[in-house]
């Protein structure tokens, strides 16, 4: 007797295994993308002093404006700024009192003087 040829291959098991295979990568990057599992992150022995710079902007409840908790007026905190490089990150705190034109006008200041990285610090509700 002679041996049959394939006529077909079965490629079900191929899926099969595709898909768990699928599935487990799909579960693992949502675990990590989420940060729902525990990483241990690696750590430096030295951290250059440029790398930690950031300047902080604060406004209180009253409109009183305090720059690396300095207080400064709006035409000091301008003069203060200018020297410094544009790709400093600048921090703004503010009272959630305040009014918003004082946040308006330290806002403006930090634009027209050209600082790109700039965030807002926020309390997000639990």
């Amino acid at each position: 007797m002679e041996d049959k040829g394939f006529d077909y291959i079965n490629v079900i098991p191929l899926v099969d295994v595709m898909l768990v295979l699928l599935t487990i990568v799909l579960t693992t990057s949502t675990f990590v993308a989420t940060g729902s599992m525990p990483v241990e992150l690696p750590r430096a022995r030295e951290v250059h002093g440029d790398a930690l710079k950031t300047l902080t902007v604060e406004i209180d409840a009253s409109g009183r404006i305090f720059m690396n908790a300095a207080p400064v007026s709006l035409e000091g905190m301008r003069a203060m700024m200018s020297p410094l490089e544009r790709s400093l990150p600048v921090q703004i705190r503010a009272d959630r009192a305040i009014a918003l034109q004082v946040f308006v006008d330290v806002l403006e200041i930090i634009q027209t003087l050209g600082f790109t990285r700039v965030n807002l610090q926020l309390e997000l509700k639990k």
